[in-house]
């Protein structure tokens, strides 16, 4: 009985936190799809705090037939990134740049792990962050490792809320690459959108999804 009034409360408290759709044309996206040259990839994105060594955030880029990020419940917003629920199209290796140093400033540092797998993998990942939907606040890490642990060779990553035990779990992986970007600008993290294209982010600032969702 216990059992089952848990399982009520969750289900309630994943209702109250309902993720927020976001659903850009087909043509935005097939303006700016990109694939990137280098080997079909997994990179997954730990956003850790400087001052506690808490996870804040995790999100995973894969290059397969094209690059795209997977940023659940994410703040990164720009109008030369088109989304479809959580999904940040045309990921360029300026606009990789950006998002990582988007996230890195004073406060919080990123880890960065990079795995090569096959193109048939990757385009696994694609299909199915593609099918996922968007992720309700506080979910992110619960999202991107059910998504991990359903691809080959990485079923033994375990689904869980905690960024830094999913990194630490994908760090295990045989193959898997790591650095970290310090960064020492401000808190305001808007400010590095509004520097890379002061123009077009300006002409956005009053519309619904250029308030962050979630920190950092």
């Amino acid at each position: 009985m216990r059992k089952a009034v848990f399982a009520l409360v969750a289900l309630f408290a994943m209702a109250g936190c309902g993720a927020e759709p976001v659903w850009a044309p087909q043509s935005d996206i097939e303006q700016v799809q990109y694939r990137d040259p280098t080997p079909s990839r997994l990179t997954l994105f730990t956003m850790i705090s400087n001052e506690t060594g808490a996870g804040g955030h995790t999100s995973l880029m894969v290059n397969a037939s094209q690059r795209v990020i997977f940023d659940p419940s994410g703040s990164f917003v720009h109008p030369l990134v088109p989304e479809r629920n959580d999904v940040l199209y045309g990921i360029t290796p300026k606009i990789a740049d950006v998002y990582t140093r988007y996230h890195a400033r004073k406060t919080w540092h990123v880890i960065v792990q990079e795995l090569d797998v096959s193109p048939e993998v990757a385009e696994t990942a694609l299909k199915l962050i593609e099918e996922n939907g968007a992720v309700p606040n506080a979910y992110c890490a619960s999202a991107t490792s059910g998504i991990l642990r359903r691809l080959p060779g990485l079923a033994n990553i375990r689904q869980g809320m905690y960024p830094v035990k999913l990194a630490e779990q994908f760090r295990r992986v045989p193959g898997v690459r790591e650095a970290t970007l310090h960064e020492y600008d401000d808190d305001d993290n808007t400010k590095l959108l509004e520097q890379w294209d002061p123009e077009r982010f300006a002409t956005t600032k009053a519309g619904a999804k250029t308030t962050p969702r979630k920190t950092p």
